[in-house]
């Protein structure tokens, strides 16, 4: 079994990647794999309602939205997902926002892959916004139908500058606890639930799917295009 923990704040090695790391060393303790993806601060969008994802079914965004299909590649292969975001204006960072609104309108319109896997939200927060912050994130986790873990408490860290949410004693154990909780669960319902078809079916359209320099998938009609002749 593997969770994948997704950082979503652009601040590589900050509090919400300190905190995403907390919960993998509970995890790792109990025998679950782990794997760390760097979203924040990539090139990504959110959703355009371009609907290009839900008329091909396939589970990912046709926007110039590389890094976003690539993390939706790695939730659908992944047995429970973390999500780690910095509270920015009493709310999610934008690449949170984006990550969560393109991949589940895209993901739901495949057949909800997502489906009976374990998620959980971490928040990093200064000061006041953190509660707003992790119901956003639970909100996808709900709508995906998939099963959320509790804690000690919610699941968030005090700390500004890098580092400083270490000194959240409190913060850091329900960082613990929490990833003893998923662990508990992964195991709970490991091979239970439903089959991985609708999950292999948006991989496999992932691997296929041609794209340009971009990212951009091309579409069926732009790959049967023949190539115009120089004159």
């Amino acid at each position: 079994m593997k969770v994948l923990g997704i950082n979503c704040s652009p601040r590589k090695g900050g509090n919400t990647e300190i905190l995403i790391r907390e919960v993998f060393r509970a995890l790792e303790k109990e025998g679950i794999k782990t794997e760390f993806f760097q979203l924040g601060g990539k090139d990504v969008s959110g959703c355009i309602a371009c609907m290009k994802c839900r008329k091909k079914e396939d589970g990912i965004c046709h926007q110039k939205n590389e890094a976003i299909n690539e993390c939706i590649a790695k939730m659908l292969k992944a047995d429970g997902i973390i999500i780690g975001s910095p509270v920015y204006h009493a709310d999610l960072s934008a690449d949170t926002k984006a990550l969560i609104e393109v991949a589940s309108y895209a993901l739901r319109g495949s057949g909800s892959p997502l489906k009976h896997k374990v998620g959980a939200g971490v928040i990093a927060v200064r000061r006041a916004g953190a509660i707003h912050a992790f119901d956003s994130i639970n909100h996808f986790f709900l709508i995906n139908e998939m099963i959320i873990p509790g804690s000690s408490y919610w699941n968030i860290g005090i700390g500004r500058e890098k580092g400083e949410v270490v000194k959240d004693e409190e913060g850091m154990n329900t960082m613990k606890v929490l990833g003893e909780n998923m662990a508990w669960l992964l195991k709970k319902t490991a091979g239970k639930g439903k089959k991985k078809a609708d999950e292999e079916s948006v991989l496999s359209g992932l691997k296929s799917e041609k794209t340009d320099p971009a990212g951009v998938p091309v579409t069926k009609e732009e790959k049967n295009k023949k190539p115009k002749k120089k004159r």
